[in-house]
């Protein structure tokens, strides 16, 4: 079966006034939808147009002649990811098993926000910022482009988008307004627990 668009897991709408519906239309409907025609076309006729997305990215991964596979894969499940990382009504502080996992990795939420923001902001060019899991510890990156905790031995707990065109059409070039407005307001912390729960 060829891989498709997932909805978003909320109206298009329902992030404004901190994401408009401007931008998620274009965002989810424009750029995540290329992402998934470009992972089609490039895996059309080939074992890989049956694997999971996980598989396509980490075998892309691992041979440099597939940088154009694994950019559309990882892109595919870096915007998936990216949704649900996202509620109305989200951000502030997080409770429960994430707070106390927040606190014990970095002493507290709000080093925690300033490293997240830190790593987000800093980002050159085009990239994501990440809290994931490695070897049962938390920690705060930032990748370049398409790269993804996934193929470097760690799990994705919460990503922010920092391409240009996830932010553009509202808040042009104030990339640090737009992820301060992501920690406020939009972080779905029950997605973080469900992951932060995975084995």
């Amino acid at each position: 079966m060829p891989f498709e668009l997932p909805p978003l897991p909320y109206a298009k709408d329902a992030l404004a006034p901190c994401i408009s519906a401007n931008t998620l239309d274009f965002h989810h409907g424009k750029h995540h939808q290329t992402y998934v025609t470009n992972l089609n076309n490039l895996t059309r006729d080939t074992p890989l147009a049956s694997k999971s997305l996980e598989d396509v990215i980490k075998e892309a991964a691992a041979d440099p002649g597939k940088s154009g596979l694994f950019n559309n894969a990882a892109q595919d499940w870096n915007h998936t990811f990216f949704w649900h990382c996202m509620k109305p009504g989200g951000g502030g502080k997080p409770t429960g098993n994430v707070a106390s996992a927040i606190d014990k990795a970095f002493g507290s939420y709000e080093k925690f926000a300033e490293e997240f923001k830190n790593a987000c902001v800093t980002q050159f060019g085009s990239g994501w910022g990440w809290l994931a899991a490695e070897n049962g510890a938390l920690k705060v990156l930032s990748t370049s482009n398409a790269d993804l905790p996934l193929v470097h031995g760690q799990r994705a707990l919460l990503t922010c988008d920092v391409w240009e065109h996830a932010y553009y059409l509202d808040y042009q070039n104030r990339r640090a307004d737009f992820v301060q407005a992501f920690l406020d307001h939009l972080v779905n912390w029950d997605f973080v627990a469900d992951n932060l729960r995975k084995p």
